[in-house]
């Protein structure tokens, strides 16, 4: 992991080129150019068209806000500061990361939804370093407005049927959502519904996570209320 979010260690070191390596990006790089370069290609400028790090998955600690962070802030550093590759030394890239914003409708996994550097609300997820003016924004996801104070609730929308919303119960459960109150005989076990039972979970998982909007998904199964479940 560290190799790959640029956190430095002692490096790999290629035989074949007699070069070190202290990231992934780097190895990346110099695989295309030294590719390029057998057919004759090695003064074609190389440009990354897609390159990044989601902030928020499904399962695993991988694709988290300070992972992103820190691959997408030292990609835009190492970009900046225009120091190449052990092959392609003081070389300029041009770069694109994936991507601007969260895709909060797109299909799919979570982590699918969770690439960008701003959310669907234009607030930013993280400061990556690339904000105009040197804007501050938030290392770890921002409370929304208003704050953590009980006025807002994550809930099942109306039209999610059992089977979705026994996936995002169980889904809740398994990442550390203390599940415990909504067991048989447990004081929030009653209505015994799965309907029930999903919004104590996804509530949970939502405060969990710092009741940012992102954390309120659960596969487009579940909104945000002010209403007091």
């Amino acid at each position: 992991m560290d190799f790959a979010l640029f956190k430095g260690g002692p490096g790999l070191f290629d035989r074949h080129s007699g070069k070190t390596y202290t990231n992934a990006f780097d190895v990346l790089l110099d695989k295309t150019f030294s590719a390029m370069s057998a057919i004759g290609c090695g003064e074609v400028d190389i440009v990354i068209g897609e390159t990044g790090w989601p902030s928020m998955s499904d399962a695993g600690n991988v694709a988290t806000v300070e992972n992103a962070l820190s691959y997408n802030g030292n990609l835009v550093k190492e970009i900046l500061a225009g120091k190449g590759t052990p092959l392609m030394p003081n070389r300029k890239f041009e770069a694109y990361i994936f991507g601007l914003f969260n895709e909060n409708q797109k299909p799919g996994p979570l982590a699918e939804k969770n690439w960008g550097l701003f959310r669907p609300d234009y607030s930013p997820v993280y400061n990556a370093g690339v904000l105009r003016d040197g804007q501050a924004a938030p290392v770890v996801p921002a409370q929304p407005t208003p704050g953590p104070s009980g006025k807002k609730f994550c809930v099942p929308k109306p039209g999610a049927n059992d089977g979705q919303l026994q996936a995002a119960l169980d889904y809740a459960c398994r990442q550390g959502t203390d599940c415990g109150p909504i067991q048989p005989g447990a004081p929030c076990a009653q209505p015994a519904t799965v309907r029930s039972r999903a919004a104590f979970a996804m509530n949970s998982y939502y405060r969990n996570h710092g009741q940012v909007d992102s954390a309120c998904d659960f596969s487009g199964t579940a909104q945000i209320t002010t209403v007091d479940p």
